[in-house]
């Protein structure tokens, strides 16, 4: 089999992250005296940076969304961080396509630190050629910098190449670096989302990544 590189997302794709970071962003609103229990707009914080989306729904400037992100972060680092699990089967496929001396790699908006982190609690570290995320200061934020930051950092044979994630984010990332992109639909994004981004694949459970893979 020909050696492939596999670009994963991390939230949505590989980790169900959605306790954590919804934990964070309310203590970060209470701070500032706001208080968010609407399940849709909670969601819509994982995948896009935070600074984005905070201004999105917030109308905050720049200056403070940067401000409530830093709060979102006391909370994230000492405990959100922690709260998530593994998405069912993911590890297997993760292994697997290891195993086939194929290039892991991981490309997401969460920045670097917690990213790293959050491989070393499952022990996932050493199946992955290189983890590439957001900077905590900002410069690294959307997913096209952090594909760009993983392109300056390892060489990557394109037409050998998969964007794997849950959102539209991933897949548009994925398409402007003329990576194949594969949507899946057990993450936060929606089927909608996925297929007017124009992903080349859609699965719905981790394992289906194989069939996909083993038939590319």
């Amino acid at each position: 089999m020909k050696k492939q590189f596999f670009l994963f997302d991390l939230d949505g794709t590989i980790i169900d992250s959605g306790e954590g970071i919804k934990n964070a962003i309310r203590y970060s609103l209470n701070k500032e005296g706001i208080e968010e229990n609407r399940e849709e707009v909670l969601n819509s914080f994982i995948g896009p940076p935070l600074v984005d989306s905070y201004m999105e729904n917030y109308n905050f400037t720049r200056e403070k969304a940067i401000e409530v992100v830093n709060v979102y972060r006391e909370y994230y680092g000492r405990y959100g961080v922690y709260e998530n699990r593994l998405y069912d089967g993911i590890v297997d496929v993760i292994k697997k396509l290891k195993e086939q001396d194929n290039k892991i790699i991981l490309a997401t908006s969460k920045p670097e630190i917690f990213a790293r982190e959050v491989m070393k609690q499952h022990k996932l570290t050493d199946y992955f050629d290189f983890i590439g995320g957001a900077s905590l200061d900002h410069k690294i934020a959307h997913k096209n910098e952090v594909l760009q930051y993983i392109m300056d950092n390892i060489k990557i044979e394109k037409e050998k190449s998969f964007m794997i994630g849950d959102t539209k984010f991933d897949i548009l990332g994925g398409r402007k670096f003329n990576l194949k992109t594969v949507g899946v639909t057990y993450g936060y994004g929606s089927l909608e989302e996925l297929k007017e981004s124009k992903a080349d694949y859609i699965v719905n459970k981790p394992l289906e990544l194989l069939t996909l893979f083993k038939g590319d």
